[in-house]
């Protein structure tokens, strides 16, 4: 059963391309963060999940954020997504405080998620993932039907602008890890995301899907689109990302440019062994 929602003129317009173009946060300067979180804790009972985790985010910068599992990544994520109130602690979009009750609010404040399962249908076309629940219609005498033409069109130009070889058209159960992946990110751009954060998109799939991964990210980079990249794999973080930040035990202990470290220096920063400075 489909969710039909009549899109606006304007929004048609945008997807079929009689506009172009995406709005990008202004910066001051060059220097104005789209994402600032101040001092976020996070609690669960006695159990202290984050502690005083603060950090900045740029337009088209992406953040790897590593850690052991329990280091207080998913939380981190899961509190800029909105799906948890944070204890304590401040998060700005675009210098402007917010409190997100719920993930819509966050999803309006250009803020999207592509889980590590991805979330998608595997008996439906790509095309028709990327507009699960946000579907175009047209009219037919008293009656709305869906605008597979129109979708299928806007799909293609949305795959087309990642430079992805995924074709609207195809079964998402047919298709490899990579082009899954590209049907989950051509679906934030749908909502014209300004952040974008990742959980795990290049574990358990092949090195040629992993490589297709890494090229959606620097396409999302290019277009000036903050990602935030949850990962163990220390090779790709350390291909896409300009910055790495470590949790260790729902604290960070590191925030480094990605050229001014090495991957044995995170990983000792990671297990303990070495103690940041």
């Amino acid at each position: 059963m489909y969710c039909l929602i009549k899109p606006t003129n304007k929004s048609v317009r945008r997807l079929i391309g009689e506009t172009s173009g995406r709005t990008v946060p202004e910066r001051t300067g060059g220097e104005m963060s789209v994402l600032t979180l101040e001092g976020v804790s996070k609690h669960f009972g006695a159990i202290q999940a984050l502690e005083e985790v603060s950090l900045t985010l740029g337009a088209g910068e992406v953040l790897g954020v590593m850690g052991d599992n329990g280091a207080g990544k998913s939380t981190l994520v899961k509190i800029i997504a909105g799906n948890y109130r944070p204890s304590e602690g401040r998060i700005f979009i675009a210098g402007e405080q917010k409190a997100f009750h719920r993930p819509i609010e966050a999803r309006q404040s250009g803020i999207e998620i592509v889980y590590q399962d991805l979330a998608l249908c595997d008996n439906l076309t790509a095309a028709t993932n990327v507009f699960l629940g946000r579907e175009l219609t047209r009219s037919f005498g008293p009656f709305r039907i869906m605008d597979y033409a129109a979708m299928n069109a806007a799909a293609t130009k949305l795959f087309r602008e990642l430079k992805s070889e995924t074709r609207p058209r195809d079964l998402v159960r047919d298709m490899s890890g990579g082009q899954r992946q590209a049907v989950a990110i051509a679906r934030t751009r749908l909502a014209s995301a300004r952040i974008v954060l990742m959980d795990e998109p290049t574990a358990a799939i092949s090195v040629r899907q992993v490589a297709e991964v890494l090229n959606l990210i620097r396409e999302l980079k290019r277009q000036q689109i903050a990602v935030i990249l949850i990962s163990h794999r220390m090779p790709d973080v350390f291909a896409v990302a300009d910055r790495i930040t470590v949790l260790r035990r729902g604290r960070k202990v590191a925030d480094k440019p990605t050229s001014e470290t090495t991957p044995e220096e995170i990983t000792g920063l990671i297990t303990g062994a070495i103690q940041a400075a």
